[in-house]
């Protein structure tokens, strides 16, 4: 086999409660010399980050369970089992919310890599399926997230900036 192929099963990758939800970071940019990161996402209900951009990064999510509303600032839309959503590079505010009352599973994709090291430095190690609450938006809390958001490029919205 190439060495270069890499496979990775369903119990490998690092395990991170983020945003409300699990987060496995199935291959990181130290796999792919910085090139792509794939992040499986399972949103609980209610779950999912606040708007945001990341005008360096594009971003790619496969909605493999589930369903979630995306919100971008034309508009909101349901996006279920199957639907795909491409959000280029250039800084498009966005944000996903799961609204049903059922577990969402998303496949994101981000070129270049880095959008991962984000989440491991805002994330809490997790198990298979645990969804651990919501840090306390605390002073503390909120200068460190806006630290990290300076550091990855990424501006962070109020949660009802995109209605």
């Amino acid at each position: 086999m190439d060495s270069n192929i890499s496979i990775i099963n369903k119990d490998k990758g690092k395990l991170l409660a983020v945003a409300g939800g699990n987060y496995r970071i199935i291959i990181s940019g130290d796999q792919t010399d910085g090139n792509y990161a794939v992040i499986e996402m399972v949103v609980p209900p209610g779950g999912g980050p606040p708007p945001h951009s990341h005008p360096d990064i594009q971003e790619m999510f496969h909605v493999l369970e589930g369903e979630v509303e995306f919100k971008t600032e034309a508009g909101k839309q349901i996006v279920g089992q199957d639907g795909f959503v491409n959000i280029p590079f250039g800084g498009s505010i966005h944000s996903f919310k799961n609204t049903s009352e059922k577990y969402a599973r998303l496949l994101c994709t981000v070129i270049p890599a880095g959008l991962e090291v984000l989440f491991e430095e805002v994330g809490t190690p997790a198990l298979p399926g645990q969804i651990l609450p919501v840090p306390e938006f605390t002073e503390e809390r909120k200068e460190f997230l806006q630290k990290l958001n300076e550091k990855h490029g990424i501006k962070t919205f109020p949660s009802d900036f995109l209605g």
